[in-house]
This record gives structure tokens, C-alpha cells and sequence, in this order.
């Protein structure tokens, strides 16, 4: 318990929900952070506020290779969650891209073999490895794709499924998430990969680009306009930041039985809604009517992801998940009283 568990990028949105988990838990934790994304400063501090000196900031880049070797030197294990995070960004500087998720990746790999020790290495990537699903057939029921194969209709997306980048930012990332699996074959480091759908919670600043569900409700609460791109009927199985964590969590605890493996971590089938359900949903709590446009679709995006997370549920004894109406509620509630708006979001049940 006393030598520090490393998150890299662990003042961000996932990264301080999970050392906020691990730091109840007794532990503690080395957050390696840039802090180059705007207002994780708040995380850092908020995480200090509850669990004091045992929280260690590390105020570096990942491509720092000299500086990620020292913060790596002593850690019993490491999250990796440090990345470019964007498909837009990734279009237009490809290059930085590929230093910071694919080199920052290589970088931690190689200071944890280098040590030895077997230090447990837990990476987030992403359901962009599949690449834009095109290949599969939908069809248009209302505002919501569907697929036409019923077993992906009934369970989503399975590890099964062949990789296939698209993207700057999905081969960045898809990269990274080789080499992490590779370096459990080749030299016994014990890795695990979790390839995350749509993850939304407490302490999420989302953008147009990163981060929708909060994106959404921000503006949404704002009385701002929300442009979609494509036709808004493209389904996502939206995750509370919970639920993500437990996966990690139990990642760690249970490296030994699951280390060079990849599971695919999304609200499933039971969680699975249309961006235009979401805002409907979103318009009802707030009390808002949404201000909506259309756009083009963007690179590489998907009509339609669910995550098939039976392995996962299954190899990492996971919890139930919470049912999308009440996390997205309880997430409008949390940034209305962030930003100090006088807004009433009722509190929904599982029932509702």
C-alpha cells in the first residue's frame, strides 16, 4: 500500500475518478498530468481537498521519456490513460498524435521492462480500433440505426471483431493498444487493455470533440445550440465513469488471470441510445428545448457502436451498470451546480 500507484494522465476526467477510487481504498497515487486541457487543474485540487499528501502530481508530458522513467521507477501499477484524444486534432497535427499515444505509449512500456517486476499496466483505449463498421447493415428505426445481424442487435460488438484503423487518432490508438498486448507475449509484462466506448460522469468538461455527453448538457444548459454531425440517429452504449472505473480496478486486482487480453467496456444493449433520444432526454430534465443543426459526418464515425462487454463483465466480476436516465441526470445535476446554475434536474431512479 505504500508505493504509489501511477496514472498517466490522472488529473483528467476518468484518470481522477479512478485515483479518487484508489485513494478511498488506502492507496497512493502519482498523477501524471500536462494539465494542458482546460480546467483539470479543478481535479488536481479537488482530489488534494479530499485525500491530502497521499495525492502526488507529476506535472509533465508523456513524451517526457526521462521524466516518465522516474515516475514509473517505484509505482506498484500503472494506468495508463495519458493520450491525444481527439479525431479531429489528430487530422490536423497527425504528427503529434503519433508521439503522444503511440511513443508516450512505447516510452511507459519500455521504462516498466527495463525495471522488471512484472508492474501490472492497465491501458485505456478505444472502440475506434474497430474503425467505422461499414461493413455492417442497419436499418433506420425512427431516429435510432439498428443493426440487421441479430446477434450484434441483441450484444454489440465483440473483442472478436477484426481490427481496423481509421483515422490518424483510431491507428494512433490502435497502435498503442498492440504494443501494450504485445508486451504481455513478448516480455511478460503483465497488461491488460480496456477499449472503452462512450464514458461520461462527474467531473466531465466535454467538447464538440471529446466528451459529448457533457458537451451536450453544458450546452444544453447554457441555452446554447447543439450541431450534430451526420444525421443524429447514429447509437452509442454511453457508460457512467463508475462503472469505468470498477473495469479498471478490477483489471488490476485480476492482472494475473486477465494480462494479454483486450475487452471491449460499454453500457451494452441496455444502455445503447441515439444521439436524438439523448437529446430529448436531455431537454426533459433540463426543461430546456434544444437548439439543433445538422452538419457533415465526420471521419471515421461510426453509425452505430455498442460494446459486447460480456467478457469483461465476466473475467472482471463487474457490477451492474447504471442505467443511462439516471447517470445523465445525475451528470446535469453535478455541471448545474458547477457552474452555479439555478436549474432543478430532478433525481431519477433505476425504476423511472
Amino acid at each position: 500500500m505504500d508505493a504509489p500507484i501511477l496514472i498517466t494522465g490522472g488529473a483528467g476526467f476518468i484518470g481522477s475518478n479512478l485515483a479518487d477510487r484508489l485513494l478511498a481504498d488506502g492507496h497512493r497515487v502519482r498523477l501524471y498530468d500536462a494539465l494542458a486541457r482546460a480546467g483539470v487543474e479543478r481535479n488536481v485540487e479537488w482530489l488534494k481537498s479530499r485525500h491530502g499528501d497521499r495525492v502526488e502530481l507529476v506535472r509533465a508530458d508523456i513524451r517526457d521519456k526521462a521524466e516518465l522513467t522516474r515516475a514509473a521507477s517505484d509505482a506498484q501499477a500503472v494506468f495508463h490513460l495519458a493520450a491525444q484524444v481527439a479525431v479531429t486534432t489528430s487530422m490536423l497535427d497527425p504528427v503529434e498524435d503519433f508521439e503522444v499515444n503511440i511513443l508516450g505509449t512505447l516510452n511507459l512500456l519500455e521504462a516498466l521492462r527495463a525495471r522488471g517486476g512484472a508492474v501490472p499496466l492497465i491501458f485505456a483505449s478505444t472502440n475506434k480500433v474497430y474503425g467505422d463498421l461499414a461493413d455492417l447493415d442497419f436499418r433506420l428505426d425512427g431516429d435510432t440505426y439498428v443493426p440487421v445481424d441479430a446477434d450484434v442487435r441483441d450484444h454489440g460488438i465483440g473483442e472478436d471483431r477484426p481490427l481496423d484503423f481509421h483515422t490518424p487518432y483510431g491507428v494512433s490508438k490502435g497502435a498503442a493498444d498492440q504494443y501494450v498486448l504485445d508486451y504481455a507475449r513478448s516480455f511478460g509484462v503483465p497488461t491488460a487493455v480496456i477499449r472503452m466506448s462512450c464514458i461520461y460522469g462527474r467531473g466531465q468538461m466535454g467538447t464538440e470533440d471529446q466528451g459529448w455527453v457533457a458537451h451536450f448538457l453544458i450546452r444544453a444548459l447554457e441555452g446554447k445550440p447543439i450541431t450534430l454531425y451526420g444525421d443524429g440517429c447514429q447509437v452509442r452504449d454511453i457508460l457512467d465513469v463508475s462503472n469505468a472505473v470498477d473495469a479498471y480496478v478490477q483489471a488490476w486486482r485480476r492482472i494475473d488471470e486477465v494480462k494479454g487480453r483486450a475487452f471491449n467496456l460499454g453500457g451494452g444493449p441496455e444502455n445503447a441510445v441515439s444521439l436524438r433520444r439523448l437529446l430529448e432526454h436531455i431537454a426533459d430534465i433540463t426543461g430546456r428545448e434544444v437548439d439543433l443543426s445538422l452538419a457533415d459526418w465526420r471521419a471515421g464515425d461510426q453509425r452505430y457502436f455498442v460494446a459486447d462487454s460480456r467478457r469483461a463483465d465476466a473475467a472482471l466480476a463487474l457490477q451492474p451498470k447504471v442505467p443511462w436516465r439516471e447517470g445523465v441526470a445525475n451528470l446535469a445535476r453535478w455541471l448545474a451546480e458547477e457552474r452555479r446554475l439555478n436549474i432543478a434536474v430532478p433525481v431519477l431512479q433505476a425504476a423511472e
